[in-house]
């Protein structure tokens, strides 16, 4: 098998793809592969066997998150229970909640244990909270629940998430006397350890400098400011806040350098010290898979290297990922494990045509090219967007962080003790860190060209990764015209993904489950107008102020997954939060061409001054006018005079989309109701938007009665406060045959449809 390992790894690969996107084809691909590498002498019997033996082993031993959901206990609903068990992670304990892992005894499941809203000012509470420790066994009281499934397109699946993770439920406790803990593990020390070093890093060095110091050191992201995070995940720059082989490289060469200049051992001792340090790094490190993977391959490079044994770099790689899926078989589904991988496997697929040139900027260049085109399609399936000038960037912030900032902070580290030299480097490093963020913001602000494409179909990411092995094969024999034409296709693939709604004559209209307030999303065939209809969101209740939470969770991951980075128009139907909250959010990171209200919508100066500044135009539209876009007309209704409420002033849009007739009322009375009969008498209404989320001040009697609407859309949040939709409004509603769709219990309701071809209607829940 020697230099065949890789063929392993590949067939354990697909063997999941196949089991978890039942697409039995991949395997058939691999299977001709490896018989025509048969066929020309390129590979003998026994890496086949081994390869296919490997694949049949690893589909079988490796769950996909379908089966992990079968399998995971029944529930009752909100249940309370008891249990006992170990812990088995470390205590993630934050200013709002404590997390840890249990394994519970009687099912031999894992389940995350969860507490919400410790504040831990008694000697009680500090006791308990001193209990948890890894390895303790505990008692343990509290509801347990499987996580909701996403009830939104594009919506992060946290239930997969944990049924990724081996996770079969949560227990949520409320209160800490219902955690009673005992003993320790082995491994407790360790994480005693990193979490007395993470504290001695924040009491003694400047807020700023012990965010990066644990971040970089530590693999402890959680005190560096969330748009810092945010921005570098936006960039493609994330993998610099995560420990791996780079970090793991400079702290085995500052540690190398520091054993046999300053301390005097033999290359000998060093290595062996080296080989009892990378372990305990690795869990000081966080233990993610990106700093396993790295330390794993240092350890066995040094080890291989003492036993004067001869492995390739790629039967190493290949030889720990099959030991770290072996060891923890949901491991192959972390993202940090599978960019990890992958990026290290396209950098030695590419590292002649890297060594072409010796150590020079345009080698940093093809370094930053390759380490983003080979997790391009991972990229899009997790976040839906990609920044291409991101290669560009990572070409200068990439050695800026090599060969200053984290050797920096590894001897700040170390010379922390002594307070003049290290409040002097702490000093440099804040400038410094000042400068390279204010850059990185300058960009995102003024060269912000982000490609939005939505998870790409399996069909085509494989033939992604099939063009870049032959463009790479190429580069690597310097068949430079054939290596343009595949870089082409690889191109080609990508723009195939991106002008795919501009040639789909499917049109969509969606109504998203924000909870208690509206959004909708209409998305015309051909992508000719995207035009949102109210923009909610939750609000505080400290300040009252619109959260970025509906944003962020919602309206923001389900335009980037359909691949949206522009909205013509934004109707929004009055001034309450429930429907315009989020406006602030979106005209932040989308381009949006106008604003569409009625005349008696209130906007303050400082909200025209922020439109005006980002070149979004404001359009106040009276009754009985129309508004184009995409060739669709939109038409207001209403309101026809101020009636001194929000309310009562919502705008009333009228349009026909789909071979159907959309009436989206906002939150208008039964007096506006009456009014719009009144005004408009021959309106044909197919499709009702239910006003004010199903309120019994809405939706009259006389209303459905004239208008004999064949569906009604209600959003509404599940189980609020206010008993919306009311029972009266349904029982109407019912009363004339009207199909009612709602997003309390439906999820996010979608409409689909061809031109002016009648569509039809899907349900994001079951």
């Amino acid at each position: 098998m020697k230099g065949y390992w890789y063929l392993i790894p590949v067939s354990v690969t697909l063997g999941v793809l196949t089991k978890s996107q039942m697409n039995y084809w991949l395997l058939g691909l691999f299977l001709i592969w490896i018989l025509y590498l048969y066929h020309k002498q390129r590979l003998g019997i026994f890496p086949i066997l081994i390869s296919l033996i490997a694949s049949l082993f690893f589909t079988w031993y490796i769950p996909s998150p379908t089966q992990l959901e079968n399998t995971a206990p029944h529930l009752p609903d909100k249940k309370e229970h008891q249990m006992t068990g170990k812990i088995i992670s470390p205590i993630d304990e934050k200013s709002h909640s404590i997390q840890f892992l249990l394994k519970d005894n009687s099912h031999d499941n894992t389940v995350q244990v969860v507490y919400f809203n410790g504040k831990h000012n008694t000697a009680s509470t500090s006791g308990r909270i001193h209990s948890l420790k890894y390895g303790a066994t505990c008692e343990i009281k509290g509801i347990m629940e499987v996580p909701d499934q996403p009830t939104n397109p594009g919506q992060f699946n946290y239930r997969q998430y944990l049924f990724g993770q081996g996770i079969h439920y949560q227990i949520i406790v409320n209160q800490l006397s219902d955690l009673k803990c005992s003993g320790s593990g082995y491994m407790h020390r360790f994480y005693k350890l990193r979490d007395m070093l993470t504290t001695y890093v924040v009491t003694n060095t400047s807020e700023s400098t012990s965010a990066w110091l644990s971040a970089i050191v530590f693999g402890d992201d959680s005190f560096l400011p969330k748009d810092t995070i945010e921005l570098f995940r936006r960039w493609s720059l994330s993998h610099l806040l995560a420990i791996s082989g780079l970090h793991v490289g400079l702290v085995l060469a500052l540690l190398y350098f520091i054993l046999i200049r300053l301390l005097g051992l033999t290359k000998e001792n060093a290595q062996w010290t080296i080989l009892l340090f990378l372990p305990i790094y690795a869990v000081l490190a966080g233990g993610e898979p990106s700093v396993i993977r790295a330390s794993a391959m240092g350890f066995v490079f040094i080890a291989i290297n003492k036993l004067h044994m001869k492995w390739s770099v790629s039967d190493v790689l290949s030889f720990i990922f099959i030991l770290l899926v072996l060891v923890d078989k949901y491991i192959i589904y972390h993202v940090g494990f599978q960019f990890s991988f992958l990026v290290t496997f396209g950098i030695l697929l590419s590292q002649k045509w890297l060594l072409q040139d010796g150590f020079s900027l345009f080698q940093m260049l093809k370094l930053s090219f390759i380490s983003q085109l080979i997790i391009l399609p991972l990229y899009f399936t997790y976040f839906f967007t990609f920044q291409p000038l991101s290669i560009l960037l990572n070409m200068i912030i990439v050695p800026y962080f090599s060969f200053f900032l984290i050797p920096s902070l590894f001897i700040l580290f170390i010379l922390s003790p002594i307070k003049l030299i290290a409040a002097i480097l702490s000093s440099l490093i804040n400038v410094l860190q000042e400068y390279m963020l204010a850059m990185i913001t300058y960009i995102d602000n003024s060269f912000s060209t982000s490609l939005s494409l939505g998870p790409l179909p399996l069909s085509i990411t494989v033939i992604y990764y099939v063009i870049f092995f032959l463009l790479m094969k190429n580069l690597h024999y310097k068949n430079l015209t054939k290596a343009f034409g595949y870089g082409i296709l690889l191109v080609a693939v990508l723009v195939s993904g991106a002008i795919k709604p501009y040639v789909s004559n499917v049109g969509y209209i969606t109504m998203l489950d924000i909870g208690q307030g509206d959004a909708f999303v209409v998305e015309l065939p051909h992508r000719k107008g995207v035009v949102l209809i109210d923009a909610g969101a939750s609000f505080s209740f400290d300040s009252g102020e619109p959260t970025e939470k509906v944003y962020t969770q919602v309206i923001k991951p389900y335009l980037l997954s359909r691949g949206i980075n522009k909205i013509d128009a934004i109707f929004l139907s009055h001034e309450d939060t429930d429907h315009n909250g989020s406006l602030s959010f979106i005209i932040d990171e989308f381009k949006v061409g106008a604003i569409i209200v009625s005349q008696f919508y209130e906007l303050g100066k400082q909200e025209i001054d922020s439109l005006n500044k980002l070149g979004v135009e404001l359009l106040r539209l009276n009754e009985n006018t129309a508004v184009t876009i995409g060739g669709e007309s939109f038409t207001i209704l209403g309101p026809k005079k101020d009636r001194a409420s929000s309310n009562s002033n919502s705008l009333v849009i009228y349009g026909r989309l789909g071979g159907k007739g959309w009436l989206f009322t906002g939150d208008i009375g039964v007096e506006e109701e009456k009014n719009i009969l009144q005004e408009f008498p021959g309106l044909e209404v197919d499709v009702l938007k239910v006003a004010h989320h199903g309120s019994n001040t809405s939706t009259d009697d006389e209303f459905i009665r004239k208008l004999q609407p064949e569906y009604a859309l209600i959003s509404a949040g599940k189980n609020n406060r206010y008993g919306h939709p009311t029972q009266e409004v349904i029982d109407r509603l019912e009363k004339y045959d009207t199909t009612i769709l709602r997003t309390d219990q439906d999820g996010a309701v979608q409409f689909r449809f061809k031109k002016d071809k009648e569509g039809t209607f899907y349900r994001q829940s079951p």
